[in-house]
């Protein structure tokens, strides 16, 4: 009789450390804020923020929120606490006047990723077949090198610069080289990234002169053979770098997401091969691929963790 008594007991205490148990966990992950992140729908941001929100519920085990804004948005949102943070901080050059706005208002968590450029971009693809007997190679069927070279070719371009949403920091930087360089002749034109790449890759086909407003990183161009235009008067600057802003009050708030967006940092290539896994479903799913990444990078990994 005793014994069936204490069976009976020890069953009753499992349930009720169970039970215990399963309401602790309730209520810390009640207690824990989800966490809200700004991006701009470019294809490296979507790669990066993506990936961050990945590591964020994989290993942190927080919700995390990502919003898509236009980069003026994204800046003030950071700035006014409405989010948390961003991992696409364009600077000095790109996003430089938005950080002179709100530098009092957020806090410069540094680079994630270094060698970035921005300019306008041509294709660099030759025409017809190299012919052994002579050894010379083909020229690009543009023959434009420098920015300087546009005011004599608007009428081959048509007298179009392909640009993105109008709010980017490559339109402004874009039109400041247009009155620069002279380039009267030409309308710069708004649009998205997707617009512009689809633009791209239809003059890629026909061989037609085209220039769009580009950066590095991005997987244009490893669809493509595509070349930056000199720049002599410097106006879209040299090398940038790409930095993680969070809101001032986070280290308080979310300790361990700020030391996770602290240590956040890869490289161009590893950017690349993510926007490429996304490139390969049409921009489909990029959780997935951050997931895939996880699996394949765990060191990388657990180096950003807290």
């Amino acid at each position: 009789m005793r014994i069936k008594v204490c069976i009976r007991l020890t069953c009753l205490l499992c349930c009720l450390f169970t039970l215990l148990v399963g309401l602790v966990k309730t209520t810390a992950a009640a207690d824990q804020k989800t966490v809200r992140l700004s991006y701009v729908e470019w294809s490296e941001t979507v790669a990066a923020t993506h990936m961050v929100k990945t590591v964020i519920q994989e290993k942190l085990g927080r919700d995390c929120e990502i919003v898509p804004m236009t980069a003026d948005r994204m800046w003030e949102a950071v700035a006014s606490g409405k989010v948390d943070g961003m991992v696409a901080g364009w600077l000095p050059t790109t996003h430089g006047h938005y950080y002179e706005q709100y530098k009092d208002r957020v806090l410069d968590l540094g680079p994630n990723l270094v060698g970035t450029q921005i300019g306008l971009v041509v294709p660099d693809i030759t025409v017809g077949r190299q012919t052994a007997a002579s050894g010379k190679r083909n020229a690009p069927y543009i023959t434009a090198e420098s920015i300087a070279d546009l005011p004599r070719y608007a009428g081959k371009f048509n007298g179009r610069i392909i640009g993105i949403d109008p709010e980017a920091g490559i339109m402004k930087k874009t039109r400041e080289a247009m009155q620069a360089y002279g380039l009267a002749d030409y309308e710069l034109i708004r649009g998205s990234e997707v617009s512009m790449t689809a633009e791209l890759s239809d003059a890629i086909r026909k061989q037609r002169w085209i220039v769009v407003t580009g950066w590095i990183p991005h997987w244009m161009f490893a669809r493509w053979k595509l070349k930056f235009l000199d720049d002599p008067k410097n106006v879209f600057g040299s090398k940038e770098e790409i930095h993680t802003i969070v809101r001032k009050g986070l280290e308080d708030d979310m300790p361990d997401v700020y030391r996770l967006l602290d240590n956040f940092s890869w490289s161009p290539e590893d950017l690349g091969q993510l926007m490429i896994w996304i490139k390969e479903d049409h921009g489909m799913y990029p959780g997935e691929k951050a997931m895939r990444y996880m699996r394949f990078h765990e060191e990388q990994i657990e180096s950003w963790l807290p």
